[in-house]
């Protein structure tokens, strides 16, 4: 077996500083899965499977009462913590067609004014409620109410809780056949609820509609973001009511979630937060959990435990989970949760996650329930001193001079690279910054040997590179 950092750590752990010893030590499982029961799921393979990896939680989502009652009795067969998975202001599937037809003002509205109960935002799924509604606020707090009065359930876990992405991660824009290079299009644009204009006029004593580029008025953004706030600590307080522990899966980082979709998540009163550094969706690079870990290990609440949403399935090749791991374990998550199981699709996998989960469960007992690591604060903004990045970048430029296309319609907006094809090395000229602004860096570079040139965009809104395009120079 490869010798993760989990091997590494528990060796030197008590030469690494862990630099939070005020807070108390992890008491949550360290390793979880999200899982939805929809027909024709095996609910029993799929928990089999996730002891097997060694998986001592799931963030559950089912349709009834009496699905979760089902499906919490398997769960406590194979020793498994159940939270309830809820989805927030954008409604479960089996709520919405019914909440659309007979409430369609709770449906949040974009800048042209063009309401998600007709307009469709990137997918027809995306039916995004107004935040700032107190009957959207009351919806919200009764199914919190209802699942925690199911036996079993131990705590929630709060998604969808935001806004329509303003931007998508860079290349997944290719699936809707659009390029937003980080700016902000008024038919993605979403907040703009009457209720929200309203209280925002009231307070400030404008609109924010008349500004050249509302998304970069810092007033108009931070409320938007509150509103958001307010219904993810409303249910953290409803939750607790009821005993039970609170957490949430927002976007990437703090400052990543406040500009994609409203969610300025290291103000919210969670218990322990899987925030999603999907890497396939972002840099294609299993660098980016730990650069985007770095962030969210210094700017969460400070109450709250760090864990890591990682993906398995969106794209790379499944078994780069552990080198995810290593990354986001070494910034210093505490916990991690896989988007998906479904992901671990071998026994062999399965078994290579377990002798993983059950070491750092080792080294996390040795260290008084804490996983030690390095405190780091910044993160580099210059993409050159990422090589790991700058590999993936270069890789792909050749395959851009051998003729191939980098995008097509796909889980992630890639189209899969055969790490065993062999392509003409490069001859590159220096890189020349052509554009910059507060969300992406441009350059362009020139392959001698193929006489192509192209157009390198880095993505670089927050403190993190959270993207990257590569396009020919016509």
């Amino acid at each position: 077996m490869k010798k993760y950092l989990v091997l590494l750590l528990t060796a030197v752990a008590v030469a690494v500083s862990c630099n939070n010893d005020k807070e108390e030590a992890v008491v949550y499982p360290m390793f979880w899965t999200w899982l939805e029961d929809l027909p024709g799921v095996d609910m029993e393979a799929s928990f089999k499977a996730m002891h097997e990896a060694g998986i001592e939680g799931v963030m559950l989502h089912a349709v009834s009462p009496e699905d979760y009652k089902r499906d919490i009795e398997i769960a406590r067969k194979y020793g498994i913590t159940v939270y309830a998975w809820l989805w927030t202001l954008n409604p479960p599937r089996q709520d919405r067609p019914q909440m659309l037809e007979t409430l369609p003002h709770w449906f949040d509205v974009n800048r042209e004014g063009k309401s998600l109960t007709e307009y469709k935002a990137y997918v027809s799924s995306y039916k995004f409620m107004c935040p700032n509604l107190p009957e959207v606020q009351q919806n919200l707090v009764d199914r919190v109410t209802a699942l925690c009065q199911i036996d079993g359930i131990e705590g929630i876990c709060l998604d969808y809780c935001r806004l329509v992405d303003v931007v998508l991660p860079v290349s997944l824009s290719y699936n809707y056949k659009i390029r937003q290079d980080g700016e902000v299009f008024p038919q993605w644009d979403f907040g703009y609820h009457p209720s929200m204009l309203k209280e925002f006029m009231d307070k400030y004593g404008y609109d924010p509609r008349e500004k050249e580029d509302p998304s970069r008025d810092a007033k108009w953004q931070q409320f938007r973001c509150d509103k958001v706030t307010e219904c993810a600590n409303l249910m953290a307080e409803t939750a607790r009511k009821y005993g039970r522990v609170v957490t949430a899966s927002p976007f990437a980082t703090p400052k990543v979630a406040s500009f994609m979709v409203a969610q300025d998540w290291g103000k919210w009163d969670l218990d322990i937060v899987f925030p999603m550094l999907y890497t396939d969706f972002y840099t294609q690079e299993p660098g980016f959990a730990y650069d985007g870990t770095i962030e969210n290990n210094r700017d969460k609440n400070p109450k709250t435990v760090l864990g890591v949403g990682l993906d398995t399935e969106l794209g790379g090749a499944p078994e780069n989970i552990f080198e995810k791991m290593d990354n986001a374990f070494k910034a210093g998550a505490q916990a991690v949760s896989l988007y998906t199981i479904a992901g671990l699709n071998t026994p062999e996998l399965r078994a290579q996650f377990k002798e993983y989960s059950d070491s750092l469960r080792a080294v996390r007992a040795a260290n008084g329930g804490k996983v030690p690591y390095e405190k780091v604060d910044t993160v580099s903004l210059d993409p050159f001193t990422h090589k790991g990045l700058m590999a993936v970048v270069e890789r792909n430029l050749q395959r851009l001079a051998a003729g191939e296309q980098i995008h097509e319609k796909s889980i992630n907006g890639m189209v899969a690279d055969d790490p065993a094809k062999v392509y003409p090395a490069l001859d590159l000229t220096d890189y020349q910054l052509v554009f910059e602004n507060e969300r992406i860096k441009k350059y362009r570079v020139s392959d001698k040997a193929s006489g192509k040139s192209f157009d390198v965009i880095f993505i670089v809104y927050g403190e993190v590179i959270s993207g990257w395009d590569a396009r020919l120079v016509e």
